[in-house]
């Protein structure tokens, strides 16, 4: 077994649930972090893709959540999807990405999260809304969604290097079936099946 075969189980999935969702955001999951204060943190983040063997999230560097990272590169990514009645949950190492790769998954955003992404300060207290978004105005004023708009030095994404990945599909029997993969101290992985 290989993280390639592990990828693409998880992109079938991921295939399966965007072929019978009735939902949208079958991208969306859950990035837990350990908190500067001890306690686990999380939020919910878009997948941007699976490159390399890695999972893609990508966000502002400067939030909590980027500072938590920062201290502790250890995070979990919990999927779940409600159609196919599965969960995938990720622990891995996140790395700040370099490179053009973070430009295009800026510019793949739509024109309001890029204005948003320039003009706040995501998770910093909030002292006047009505400034906030005159500020957005200003910025907006003759811009279209082809317009470019420069990322901030604080955006980024970040590629998170699994070394846990659990499959779990949910039976009414309650008999769920369950498969963790690991990564062992030589890059091997192995398959543990699990009780429910």
């Amino acid at each position: 077994m290989n993280i390639t075969d592990i990828i693409i189980l998880f992109q079938h999935y991921l295939h399966q649930e965007i072929q019978t969702r009735k939902q949208r955001l079958p991208y969306a999951c859950c990035l837990s972090t350990i908190g500067l204060d001890g306690f686990p943190n999380a939020r919910f983040v878009s997948l941007k893709e699976v490159r390399d063997g890695k999972f893609i999230v990508s966000g502002t560097l400067s939030s909590r959540k980027g500072d938590e990272i920062q201290a502790h590169h250890q995070v979990a990514l919990t999927f779940w999807w409600p159609e196919t009645q599965r969960q995938v949950r990720i622990q891995g190492i996140a790395q700040v990405m370099e490179g053009e790769m973070v430009d295009q998954y800026f510019n793949e955003r739509n024109l309001g999260s890029r204005i948003v992404s320039v003009v706040s300060d995501q998770g910093k207290v909030l002292h006047d809304l009505n400034e906030l978004t005159q500020q957005y105005d200003t910025f907006a004023q003759g811009l279209d969604e082809n317009s470019q708009v420069p990322r901030p030095e604080n955006w980024g994404a970040y590629a998170i290097e699994p070394i846990r990945i659990e499959f779990l599909t949910f039976s009414e029997s309650r008999f769920h079936d369950r498969s963790l993969f690991q990564k062992d101290q030589d890059d091997e992985w192995t398959e543990i099946k699990l009780q429910p």
